[in-house]
């Protein structure tokens, strides 16, 4: 149910949203009971932060391979609509 703390720090983004939205699928049954439930919330956190982490450090690789190349722009992502 809740990630081995050896293996949280070598999973991928993709595998960090997966995990994630099973956690708020398992909270949304209600089938869980307080103390699981927090346990889930907990990991979920744990889960966002990394998640966040590695769209930061992605981030800071992009500006830096942009600084290096002088002609590329960063834009917004624009979505189509």
């Amino acid at each position: 149910m809740v990630a081995k703390k050896s293996n949280k720090n070598n999973i991928d983004f993709e595998q960090t949203l997966t995990q994630l939205e099973d956690i708020v699928v398992r909270l949304e049954t209600g089938n869980l009971s307080l103390e699981q439930s927090l346990a889930e919330f907990e990991q979920g956190i744990q889960l966002a932060k990394q998640g966040q982490q590695r769209l930061s450090q992605a981030e800071q690789r992009i500006q830096i391979l942009l600084q290096k190349n002088e002609t590329a722009e960063l834009n917004d992502y624009q979505l189509d609509e």
